[in-house]
């Protein structure tokens, strides 16, 4: 097979295929600045392939005649594809005997797109899950093989779901590769299409005027990355853990310890991180960090 992720969210696949899979060739993103001194860091992907002495291809566009043969020429019988980062053409797509797999974390046709872990938890999902796709044109448009749901948990965040996610998904792709060509692929239905939009951090900052509930939602659903965050006495303080609380008061109010007020009912954060320092409690927080009265 050849292998195509780049995040951490794929590294749990590659790790659990290579041990009973031929894998060709690895793609992956191309290494990019990162750190203080913007050195080039290799994708996690990468790092990981390299440690199995696996062959890594990490090309900035498979649109090239050059690209697609070199695709080719590894006559995989299947591809899997994992948060790879690239739009693979139509022809790289029919080019692994069986096409080519995709490990894709909702329940489609429910979160298409770049960010359906962060999307199911802001919109308040009771569930989510993973579905193994046969790609096509079109994005995240192909049947389905496999589907498994998962609960989300009312204190649930993005790292959560990633991390039980990924574990289903490794779990769902070694079932599908089992099964081939056996599996009979459902197309999707067209009704209840939604679209996760990659996460754009101008919608990081807290509105406390938002209800408790959204704000809660957007707190656990950025969490750890970009951030929720506030600013307390001129710093950014991201809020990476929170849960419901009961109290009432003006919008950004601090009612006690760390608990705020929104537009309606209250958020109690539970874990924080100020700037150039680890995530810690709450409680470990607040004995550094002064709340003034209100947050803005």
């Amino acid at each position: 097979m050849i292998f195509m992720g780049t995040p951490d969210f794929s590294v749990r696949v590659l790790s659990a295929l290579q041990q009973d899979h031929e894998i060709l060739a690895v793609y992956c993103q191309p290494p990019r600045p990162a750190g203080r001194g913007k050195a080039d860091r290799p994708s996690p992907v990468q790092t990981s392939a390299e440690a199995f002495g696996l062959p890594v291809r990490h090309p900035i566009s498979l649109r090239s005649e050059a690209a697609r043969a070199e695709f080719a020429a590894l006559g995989a019988d299947v591809a899997v594809v994992v948060a790879y980062g690239l739009i693979l053409p139509q022809a790289l797509l029919d080019s692994p005997r069986h096409g080519c797999l995709n490990i894709h974390a909702s329940l489609l046709p429910r979160w298409r797109g770049a960010a359906p872990i962060q999307r199911a938890l802001m919109a308040g999902d009771a569930e989510t899950g993973v579905c193994i796709m046969q790609m096509a044109a079109g994005l995240d448009t192909g049947p389905v093989l496999l589907r498994e749901s998962l609960a989300i948990a009312p204190e649930d965040t993005a790292a959560d779901l990633h991390e039980r996610l990924s574990q289903l998904g490794a779990r769902l792709i070694s079932a599908a590769l089992a099964g081939l060509p056996g599996l009979v692929p459902v197309a999707q239905p067209e009704a209840g299409v939604t679209y996760a939009a990659k996460i754009d951090k101008a919608e990081a900052r807290v509105d406390f005027t938002r209800p408790a509930v959204e704000v809660d939602r957007l707190i656990r659903g950025l969490s750890p990355f970009p951030g929720a965050w506030t600013i307390v006495g001129g710093e950014r303080v991201k809020l990476l853990r929170s849960r419901l609380a009961a109290g009432q008061g003006v919008p950004g109010q601090v009612l006690h310890g760390f608990t705020i007020a929104c537009g309606t009912g209250a958020v109690e954060i539970t874990e924080a991180q100020r700037e150039g320092k680890r995530p810690m409690p709450a409680a470990e927080v607040l004995k550094g960090l002064t709340l003034p009265a209100r947050l803005a």
